[in-house]
């Protein structure tokens, strides 16, 4: 398989791990956008939110303990953070496996914005 997240899983890409269990491994964002900034991806390959099939509930349940236990170990739950999941093109998903960000350290803005249209 040509997925990034998946070569990263197998120990084909370095990444610095934060976190891993039997369904998600997180890793540091190499681009952060927050002071933390975490990306936590399952285990199972799973193109988008789109593709979730009944029996993925316990995978993303776990995707959510994860930054839960990440959240707290960086000292950033008590204060607040932020989960974002994108889906397609249009919600900003550029690598084709279902990611969860785990953003934090800072006060955060909402705005996301409207991208122009490029065609």
């Amino acid at each position: 398989m040509d997925c990034i997240f998946c070569k990263i899983i197998a120990g084909e890409i370095p990444a610095k791990k934060i976190y891993e269990d039997d369904f998600v491994f997180a890793f540091y964002d190499i681009h952060p956008i927050a002071p933390v900034h975490v990306l936590i991806i399952p285990k199972k390959h799973i193109e988008s939110v789109n593709d979730l099939e009944k029996g993925d509930v316990e995978i993303m349940g776990n995707m959510f303990l994860a930054a839960k236990k990440i959240a707290l170990e960086l000292g950033i739950a008590e204060k607040g953070y932020k989960l974002l999941v994108r889906t397609g093109r249009d919600g900003g998903q550029e690598v084709p496996h279902i990611h969860m960000h785990l953003l934090g350290g800072a006060r955060l803005r909402e705005d996301i914005g409207i991208m122009k249209n490029k065609g």
